[in-house]
């Protein structure tokens, strides 16, 4: 099965702040290893805009540590599947995790 998971990231991490978040870590895998990783950069903030944003860039699914229920709503809207509540980590590592998985989610939605 092939995915395309997008962390939004600084610095190489994590960053809690999925709607502002400057850039997205892109990994595409196949056959439970990533085949490819690029970063992107995001567009402007703008309520309601990244889940067609990455939706359109074929991302299958998303890995965060809080997000809205707005967010969470448009993302299943557009078929991506959103995983919040991921621990602040190198994005590298926290898609080995997830591949493997081995990383553990919890319920980390922003209320704002």
């Amino acid at each position: 099965m092939k995915q395309k998971i997008a962390i939004p990231v600084s610095n190489g991490m994590l960053d809690a702040h999925f709607g502002h978040c400057r850039a997205f870590a892109i990994f595409e895998i196949e056959n439970k290893q990533v085949a490819n990783e690029t970063i992107i950069d995001a567009p402007p903030h703008e309520p309601g805009l990244l889940p067609k944003f990455l939706a359109d860039k074929g991302v299958t699914d998303i890995i965060a540590g809080g997000m809205g229920q707005r967010a969470i709503q448009l993302f299943k809207h557009a078929g991506v599947n959103v995983f919040v509540g991921a621990p602040e980590m190198d994005a590298k590592f926290l898609i080995d995790g997830f591949i493997n998985q081995n990383i553990n989610f919890t319920a980390n939605y922003c209320d704002h």
